[in-house]
């Protein structure tokens, strides 16, 4: 459905994105994440056909985005990080005009606007202004704007950035229920965002790609295939942990109060059933076990540290 190849942005001497190459599949929701200038932005104005490229190519549905950006166009709808909204327009209005500038034909206009004000949860508010709309909701007709013409493709640039809790996950639950029917790009920085929304995330940093997985298969990467568990003791004992390191297939143990982390051969099968029996024959009292698991935030952290 999108095809990124190539892809190079400077601003005079200063490359913004250099060489980006990636893909996203149909109805697939893909975070685009990094931190704050990291290239996001530039990234989504470019696939979008708002913005042009030094280098590369960007195919939307088959489409080039250089050589038919109109044509892109329609086939995407697009949330810049500030929702580009008339304050002075009444909702309904608002989203009717956002459809005309996406040619929606006349005879399905109206049935075009309801849906996408039904979709994003703007019923009770489509006669009201924007302007006196909380920015929660304000998110939502940027949204219903992007979503009006039923495009094939969405780009959502930090779409939950300044709301509060509660609106955070209205839109993200928003956001969940459009795959399938839609590809969606959500760039983001805001690491739970991506862990509540996306299938597969792709880690930009300095204008770069550094990682591109889903999100399990990359917390694994990032440990480098070894197994983690963390047991949680009632009583740790200098014999307990000593016993527990010399089991063979044990390759370290760190100890932090009553938490102990031990590293094991990931070729051991039956690494689980031995360690609990080491510990209680120790009689160290064995409260809580359970497999370490990196966050995303781990992983980012790793990613986007200084070289």
């Amino acid at each position: 459905m999108i095809e990124v190849s190539g892809l190079t942005k400077f601003y005079g001497p200063r490359a913004a994105i250099q060489n980006l190459n990636f893909s996203v599949s149909a109805g697939e929701i893909v975070g685009f994440l990094g931190p704050n200038g990291a290239g996001k932005s530039t990234t989504m104005r470019i696939i979008t056909g708002y913005m042009p490229a030094t280098d590369g190519s960007v195919k939307v549905n088959g489409v080039d985005v250089f050589d038919d950006p109109i044509q892109v166009k329609r086939s995407v709808g697009y949330l810049p990080e500030t929702p580009p909204l008339y304050l002075d327009m009444v909702v309904e209005d608002f989203v009717t005009y956002a459809a005309r500038l996406h040619d929606v034909p006349k005879s399905s206009l109206k049935k075009s606007v309801t849906s996408a004000i039904e979709r994003t949860g703007l019923s009770h508010v489509r006669k009201r202004l924007i302007g006196n709309l909380s920015k929660g909701y304000k998110q939502r007709v940027g949204i219903a704007q992007a979503l009006v013409h039923d495009p094939k493709v969405l780009i959502l640039d930090e779409p939950t950035v300044g709301l509060d809790p509660v609106q955070i996950i209205e839109i993200r639950e928003l956001i969940k229920s459009l795959a399938g029917n839609h590809t969606v790009i959500l760039s983001s920085h805001i690491l739970p965002e991506v862990t509540a929304t996306c299938e597969r995330i792709i880690v930009i940093n300095k204008g770069q790609i550094v990682a591109e997985d889903t999100i399990d298969r990359l917390t694994s990467r990032m440990q480098h295939g070894a197994i983690i568990y963390d047991l949680l003791v009632k009583n740790p004992s200098d014999a307990g942990i000593a016993s527990l390191r010399s089991l063979s297939m044990v390759k370290a143990v760190k100890v932090d109060g009553s938490k102990i982390s031990i590293e094991i051969d990931p070729t051991q099968s039956d690494s689980r059933d031995r360690l609990i029996e080491n510990a209680v024959a120790s009689k160290m009292g064995v409260l809580e076990f359970s497999p370490e698991k990196m966050s995303l935030e781990d992983v980012f952290l790793q990613l986007t540290k200084q070289q």
